[in-house]
């Protein structure tokens, strides 16, 4: 295979997020469910022969080395020499969201190129390259919505129903790090069982928990206020996805059957407001195994 053409990079967003405890390492103890959706970044991958590695930004301009060259580079080691990728990368999912775009980015390059390097590598092996990139991009790589807990590495496949979300994203991001290193964040939300979120009716498991992050992220950033308050004045309940700066809130059951656009009022200059459905599993499931 000369090349690999439109491959989809999902978001992710986070149904809610616990901090249940801090490490000695400093690293956070999470649970949280990670749910994909279909609002993608999309990966062109062109193989080259010389063993260069070169990416092109066919929207937004990247920086000058994201995880998507990060991620190629890593997976390089173990290719035959000579071997190297010309990467466009169309980028549709903002960042500073709380998305996972980059990881995203970064765990479908890696699908790619083992595919077009034909490394064969199983997919414990690119979990493992993917963790030193960024805490989610395992996930990514799994296939499938997740449980997940520790420091984001330990990740159960679980079952989600359908549904259908709007995703609000104001202009303004926010600095993960900071928000996780301010003192006033919560980090003893206590230990929730994942059998019990598993029998929880579709409204529950929609309406479970809450997220730590979003304190410290709406006094960082008043904008995520604005657009919980925004998505509020239109009947609804909105939080905020990982460490935002978007936010989301899902749709009326009527909407969710038909996959329907729900009609909302005019939002503020700047602000990116999308609508999008779940997935059942990563489009590029199955790539490794």
């Amino acid at each position: 295979m000369k090349a690999l053409y439109d491959l989809p990079a999902p978001a992710k967003l986070n149904l809610f997020l616990h901090i249940t405890g801090r490490r000695d390492d400093g690293y956070h103890l999470l649970q949280s469910v990670f749910m994909l959706v279909d609002w993608c970044d999309t990966l062109h991958m062109e193989l080259r022969s010389d063993g260069k590695l070169s990416r092109e930004d066919l929207t937004t301009p990247l920086p000058a080395d994201d995880l998507v060259l990060r991620a190629a580079r890593a997976l390089q080691a173990f290719a035959a020499p000579g071997q190297g990728a010309h990467i466009g990368v169309a980028k549709r999912v903002p960042a500073q969201a709380g998305m996972g775009g980059g990881s995203s980015d970064a765990a479908t390059c890696l699908l790619a190129l083992n595919r077009l390097w034909q490394l064969d590598l199983p997919l414990d092996t690119l979990a493992r390259i993917g963790l030193t990139l960024g805490a989610d991009v395992p996930f990514f790589l799994c296939g499938h919505n997740a449980w997940v807990e520790g420091i984001g590495e330990k990740i159960t496949p679980i079952a989600l129903p359908a549904a259908r979300f709007v995703v609000v994203k104001p202009p303004q991001g926010l600095d993960t790090a900071q928000i996780f290193a301010a003192s006033d964040l919560n980090r003893s939300t206590s230990v929730a069982i994942i059998t019990g979120f598993a029998a929880a009716s579709k409204s529950e498991v929609y309406g479970f928990g809450h997220n730590d992050l979003q304190p410290v992220a709406q006094r960082l950033c008043p904008a995520v206020t604005d657009a919980i308050d925004w998505l509020g004045t239109q009947g609804l309940q909105a939080r905020m996805t990982g460490s935002g700066s978007a936010v989301f809130a899902v749709l009326a059951a009527d909407l969710q059957e038909n996959s329907q656009e729900m009609t909302l009022a005019p939002s503020p200059v700047g602000w990116q407001v999308h609508q999008c459905d779940n997935l059942g599993a990563h489009p590029l499931q199955g790539w490794a195994v």
